[in-house]
């Protein structure tokens, strides 16, 4: 079927595209839901998701998912040990039959780029994407160079393995607008799983097709930017963060990003479920994707084995929920 005879969702429509997506997702994909919405979200607000889980989950499937629905460009990089920033962001090569100096570029150059166990390459390594992720341009021998639009990094991590990786450092996971944690499917998610695949053993992102266009994505994140987040759930928003830095338990609480990231991502949650304006509610949503990777926990929280988790639940439990009855989370008339 041609781009011209389907039937694509309405353009500025996020809710009409985040269900064209996650229809045609679910045609692979058993549970995790909340990771094509979040990816979602993370698209139409350029952002950028870190997946979390043990091998065999589906993370790096998921993403492959996202790719083929959206009919963005894709490249998956394995990262390892080895790996140089130049084989992500690319390089001059000298080409003997010019006598000139031709620019290679590398993987980075693509919409959705996935970095397959982030945490294998080295900081040197790691550390490549963070322009790419913050300014959306990479510097190859001093010359800038602008990344497509859309561009989205989406990197998974195996939080099992000791050997041979290395700890995301601070500013690189505060690059990411969410971390997901993949959990392993229960037994009727995997019984679905296990049925899907007696029927079609080659099942995988290939059975998939493009459910939207560029063009819609692009609408759409126009339209979330209007989605209109009153003063009450703004408070809201601070308090929690606020909670962050004056934690005991923390050393170092969340920057202004993840306010940000706070202010774009209820944005997006209202508009995919067709609402207007975002609520208390879109923000207790992304509280955890949003807070759990960027606090940095003083030793001794560290060795009470007192995790980063464990300081969100409490802090949404403490902070208290503002009172946004009568404003309907809308402005309030003139």
């Amino acid at each position: 079927m041609s781009e011209t005879d389907r039937n694509w969702p309405f353009a500025d429509d996020p809710q009409t595209v985040y269900e064209s997506i996650r229809t045609e997702t679910e045609r692979v994909l058993v549970g995790n839901e909340d990771a094509i919405e979040h990816l979602t979200i993370a698209l139409l607000t350029r952002g950028h998701l870190l997946l979390e889980g043990v091998p065999g989950v589906a993370k790096t499937t998921i993403a492959n998912l996202l790719a083929r629905a959206t009919g963005l460009d894709y490249q998956r990089v394995q990262m390892t040990p080895d790996i140089m920033p130049a084989d992500i962001t690319g390089t001059q090569i000298y080409r003997e039959a010019t006598g000139e100096f031709e620019l290679q570029r590398g993987p980075v150059f693509s919409n959705l780029v996935v970095a397959d166990e982030i945490n294998r390459a080295t900081p040197k390594t790691q550390s490549a994407l963070l322009e790419a992720m913050q300014e959306r341009t990479v510097t190859i021998e001093g010359q800038t160079l602008a990344l497509p639009e859309p561009f989205m990094v989406v990197a998974t991590q195996n939080p099992i393995e000791m050997e041979g990786v290395f700890e995301l450092p601070e500013a690189q996971r505060d690059r990411f607008m969410f971390k997901l944690t993949i959990d392993l499917p229960d037994r009727e998610e995997e019984t679905e799983l296990l049925r899907r695949f007696d029927d079609q053993p080659e099942l995988g992102p290939d059975a998939i097709s493009q459910a939207v266009q560029t063009e819609d994505i692009r609408a759409a994140r126009e339209a979330v930017t209007d989605v209109h987040v009153a003063e009450p759930v703004t408070e809201y928003v601070l308090d929690l963060v606020a909670a962050t830095r004056d934690h005991p338990d923390v050393s170092y609480g969340v920057s202004p990003r993840a306010s940000l990231a706070f202010l774009r991502g209820i944005k997006a949650r209202a508009a995919i479920r067709g609402r207007e304006y975002a609520t208390t509610e879109d923000v207790k949503a992304l509280t955890e994707p949003i807070l759990t990777h960027r606090l940095v926990l003083d030793t001794e929280a560290e060795l009470s084995d007192v995790g980063p988790a464990d300081v969100v639940e409490e802090i949404v439990d403490t902070v208290t929920v503002p009172d946004t009855d009568g404003l309907g989370g809308k402005p309030t008339p003139n």
